[in-house]
Formats: C-alpha cells, sequence, structure tokens
C-alpha cells in the first residue's frame, strides 16, 4: 500500500512527503492517517480516499475493457472497480487506484499517450488515477488499434480483470517492456487454461495441451538474453490454492489433476529445452556457494528446470534427482533434489528423507521443513505417514512449530488433506481435540483449515461440517477454538 504513494505522487513526491513526515513525526507515536497527511501536504494534493485501504478489507477487483475508435483515432479504457463483500462490511465504497499503463502498436513499440481533454503527450507509461465506482479514460491521436498494457509495476493490489485475449497477452508477453505485465500475460494464460480443463476433468473427457502456451514458453526458455530469475518466475504455474479460489463449488481433487495435466505436459513438451536451460544454468565445478542476485537467479532457474523434469517421473529423471540431491552444495539445491523425489512414490524418496534427516536432525528449523515436506506431499494415502511422524522423534505436540510445519503442511495437500473418504479431515480434527487440551491457540490455528468449507463441492463440505460439529461438541472445548468452529458455522 505504501508503494502506491510513490505511484501516485513520483520519485521526488514521495521524498517530499517522507521529508515532512519525519519532520513532524520523528520520535513520536504515529498513525497511518498522519503518515497519507504528510504525503498530501508536500505534494499540495488531496489523499483522503487513500485512507480506504485502511479502513476497508478485501482486494478490489479491477475490470478494464478497452475500445479503439478508428474513425476518430481514439482509444477508451472503461474501468470498473468492486470489492466482495467481508464479515461486517457487506458494501465498499470506491478506492482510490493508481493504474499505471501504456499502449503498444502491432509492431511492438509503445505508442505516445495522451488523454482527451490534456495538451500534454506522455512517452512510455501513464498513472492513471480511479477515483470513481466506473471511470473512463480517453486516449487521442491513437492511429491504430492497440494493446493495453495494465497494471505496470504492479501498480496497485488489485484482483485484474482486463478481458484480454490470448492472442494479446502472447503479444504483451512477447513485446511489453514491463516485466509485471509480461509475468500476469503468463499467470493469466495459465490460469484461463486450468479453469477451461477443470470442467472436462470433472466430466471424464480427456485433456488437451494449449500448444499456443507451450510456444510461448519455447520462446523464452530458449531466449538467451532472458534474465534468469524472470524467467523462473515466467515458468511458475498458478498454486491450486489460487485456480480454487476461482471457482464455486471447488473439487480439490479435479483440481489438482489439471494442474498435474499440465505441468507434466509442459515438462513432456519442452524436455529438451528443460534439459538444457539445467546444463546452462548448472554451477561451475569447485564454485562455492554464494547469495549474490546472479548466482540467486541462476539456483532458481536450474531448480525450476529440475522440477519440471522431476514431474516426468521416469527412471532417468529421478536418477537425475536423486543425482542432484547428493551432489548439492547448499541447502537451496538440497532441499529443491529432494521436493523433486518426495514427489514420486518410490524407494528413492525413502532413502534421501532419511538421508536428510540424519544430516539435520540436530537442527529444529530444518527438520520443520523436514517434517512439513512430507505432510505436503500428494502422494495418495499419506495420512498413514501422517500417523507415524507423530510418533517420530521429530515431531513434540507440546512445540508449536512442529504442528504448524506437520500439520499446516498437511492442510495443503489437495489430495490427502482433502481425501474423498474424509480420513484426511477426521485426521486434522482429531488432532485439534488433542491440541485444544494442551495449547489453546495453536489448536485454534490449526482449526481454521476447516472455515472455508462452503467454498467445496457438497460431498467435502458435508464432511468438513461433520468434523466442525464434532469438535464444536467436544465437552470442554477452549474459548479460543469455541468461538471459530461455530462461527464458522454460521
Amino acid at each position: 500500500v505504501v508503494r502506491m504513494y510513490n505511484t501516485l505522487l513520483g520519485t521526488e513526491g514521495f521524498r517530499k512527503g517522507m521529508d515532512l513526515y519525519f519532520e513532524r513525526h520523528d520520535g513520536g507515536a504515529v498513525t497511518c492517517d498522519d503518515f497519507r497527511q504528510a504525503m498530501a501536504d508536500a505534494n499540495n494534493t488531496e489523499l483522503t480516499q487513500f485512507e480506504r485501504w485502511y479502513s476497508q478489507s478485501g482486494t478490489p477487483v479491477l475490470k478494464i475493457r478497452g475500445a479503439y475508435d478508428a474513425d476518430a483515432g481514439e482509444y477508451t479504457l472503461a474501468c470498473e472497480q468492486s470489492c466482495p463483500p467481508t464479515p461486517g462490511q457487506e458494501s465498499k465504497e470506491p478506492f482510490l487506484l493508481p493504474v499505471k499503463m501504456g499502449l503498444i502498436g502491432r509492431d511492438g513499440k509503445e505508442l505516445p499517450l495522451k488523454l482527451k481533454g490534456s495538451e500534454e503527450s506522455v512517452d512510455g507509461s501513464l498513472v492513471l488515477r480511479m477515483t470513481e465506482k466506473e471511470q473512463s479514460f480517453v486516449f487521442t491521436g491513437v492511429p491504430e488499434e492497440p494493446v493495453p498494457s495494465l497494471l505496470r509495476g504492479f501498480s496497485c493490489p488489485v484482483r485484474l480483470d482486463a478481458g484480454l485475449s490470448q492472442e494479446q497477452l502472447l503479444f504483451l508477453l512477447a513485446n511489453d517492456t514491463d516485466d509485471f505485465v509480461r509475468w500476469e500475460a503468463m499467470q493469466t494464460i495459465n490460469r484461463e487454461l486450468m479453469l477451461s480443463l477443470l470442467p472436462k476433468q470433472l466430466a471424464g473427457e480427456a485433456l488437451e495441451m494449449d500448444q499456443a502456451l507451450v510456444g510461448a514458453l519455447r520462446s523464452v526458455l530458449t531466449d538467451e538474453t532472458a534474465d534468469p530469475a524472470f524467467l523462473s518466475l515466467l515458468l511458475a504455474l498458478p498454486g491450486e490454492s489460487e485456480i480454487s479460489d476461482l471457482v464455486e463449488a471447488a473439487d480439490p481433487e479435479a483440481i489438482h489433476e489439471v494442474h498435474e495435466f499440465v505441468s507434466k505436459g509442459l515438462a513432456a513438451a519442452l524436455e529438451e529445452e528443460l534439459k538444457a536451460k539445467f546444463e546452462q544454468t548448472a554451477a561451475p565445478a569447485g564454485e562455492k556457494y554464494s547469495p549474490d542476485p546472479a548466482s540467486k537467479a541462476r539456483r532458481s532457474l536450474h531448480n525450476r528446470c529440475l522440477m519440471y523434469l522431476a514431474k516426468l517421473k521416469r527412471d532417468d529423471t529421478t536418477a537425475l534427482c536423486v543425482k542432484c540431491y547428493k551432489e548439492a552444495t547448499n541447502m537451496t539445491d538440497k532441499i529443491a533434489a529432494l521436493v523433486g523425489v518426495a514427489g514420486i512414490d518410490g524407494p528413492e524418496k525413502k532413502e534421501l528423507l532419511a538421508d536428510f534427516y540424519e544430516e539435520w536432525k540436530d537442527d529444529p528449523l530444518v527438520v520443520n521443513k523436514w517434517l512439513s515436506l512430507q505432510a505436503s506431499s500428494n502422494v495418495p494415502g499419506n495420512v498413514e505417514n501422517m500417523k507415524a511422524l507423530l510418533e517420530h522423534p521429530a515431531y513434540d505436540i507440546t512445540n508449536p512449530n512442529k504442528n504448524y510445519a506437520l500439520l499446516g503442511g498437511f492442510c495443503s495437500s489437495s489430495v490427502n488433506f482433502h481425501a474423498k473418504d474424509g480420513s484426511g479431515y477426521k485426521f486434522l480434527a482429531d488432532m485439534v481435540l488433542k491440541l485444544d487440551k494442551l495449547n489453546a491457540q495453536v489448536a485454534a490455528r490449526m482449526v481454521s483449515a476447516f472455515t472455508r468449507w462452503k467454498k467445496y463441492e457438497p460431498v467435502r463440505q458435508a464432511l468438513m461440517k461433520a468434523e466442525i460439529s464434532r469438535i464444536m461438541a467436544e465437552e470442554g472445548l477452549t474459548a479460543n477454538t469455541y468461538e471459530i468452529v461455530s462461527k464458522s458455522l454460521e
């Protein structure tokens, strides 16, 4: 939120606001309103509406649609903002949204920006100040229909619905100068693919990979000028929880299958390119670990490629993960290789997990990572492994961080926490009841995994609701835990 001041006021204006803020309040107790007022006074502007970022909960949704009038040479951006109801706030007033944007012509170059009624023409980016629920911005002197580049630099924390076609998104990916817009274009393509495949998965129909997506990723993988850190981010798929948030009556297992289909499909189609980039980003022999940005970027891309190759679950790709684990000289590489193997139900998984624990058993923070890694596994039948881990020396039910690692990790598993037979829900409910007698705060935090039960499809809704009701009926339940479960049933 603070960065939006810089977007609205510019670097110099933000600095002026900071100077006035410290002049007025250095060493004193202050509020967010004091900071906002200093920014407004230093720049002789009105920022009262900005207070809503602090007083209204929820993430705004920004819908933008573009329309081109060739005869008038005008391009209009029609913007509409909304914010879903939240407890205690059924309706929300419009936020002040700084929308940094640009227009790109068919040759991939930026078009000059001139708002209707303004004498000034801007090259590159312009920050639109949206203050109303619905607001339109008209650009004049536009010689051709452009592709809008929206929310540059993630100029405001909203959920953007730009209504762009896949062709336009691929154009932005290839031509935009703003890395956030390029990343968001790739994320949108991935999200829309998964959302389109989900009904087919639920209906038992065959799934097909999007070849346009494959081609786009092949282009960025083979681009030798691409920044490794940015390329690693481009290759990252939207998480399953993100897809779940976008659908009604979510089926976690179906979403997981679609997510796996896309990741495996990309791995298979781009295997040669992934292997080439994996080799290219390998650390030179004898190189010492360094936390500098270039080395971190190289490791990030190297391990991203390894994660994709591990999805193929062949003997050679599993052997590659084992090799990387054994040759790793730092925790980043070691964990990445272990994650790759942990997703495969085979002897290598058991061997490396045992080896890792033996090496790091005296470091509690690393052991917590080891517990979480196993708990979050989507290999079917992991509930039994969870029960075994409860008896492992690494776990201590009286230690809050051990519970957050083990139980928190388990709740992130689409396959096992959300198992169709309800075994995952029963396991967590049993643990919440045990923890409630030992540490009410930990129990209350763990039971929160049940509070979104209405988000899921009817069968899982019923299973989760039954466990919530069982917890609430427990005699002697602490006030913290009771409050959370009772409110979730309202």
